[in-house]
């Protein structure tokens, strides 16, 4: 998949001012490799699904397709393979969500990404 790279800085209670640069493939490209079943015939279909991402210490956030969709909100979220020129592969990608101020959603060592509709929230 193409990579792309971001520096991002996050603000942190605890440590204070953090800044990582970051590589990786864009969160939107792997899951569209995944082939979601949207309605073709509905263009705003995709906003009723949502992302959840696990990592291997329990830490999870939730993302909308929509959010990260360039058509919508167009949030550049990462699958980061390397980190300050340093590989991953021992730890497993990152998810690096640009624009975030304290990198709550920053998520490492993943386990698990979901992809569902949110039909069962309104079912």
């Amino acid at each position: 998949m193409p990579q792309r790279e971001t520096t991002v800085s996050f603000e942190c209670r605890t440590s204070g001012l953090r800044r990582h640069h970051f590589s990786g493939a864009l969160l939107i490209d792997v899951l569209r490799s995944a082939e979601p079943l949207f309605d073709p015939a509905e263009r705003k279909d995709r906003l009723r699904f949502l992302i959840s991402v696990l990592g291997r210490d329990g830490h999870r956030a939730v993302l909308s397709w929509g959010e990260i969709d360039p058509e919508f909100g167009n949030t550049p979220a990462l699958l980061a393979v390397t980190m300050d020129c340093r590989n991953l592969d021992d730890q497993g990608p990152h998810l690096v969500v640009p624009g975030d101020r304290c990198g709550g959603r920053h998520i490492s060592q993943i386990a698990e990404i979901r992809l569902c509709a949110d039909d069962r929230l309104w079912g």
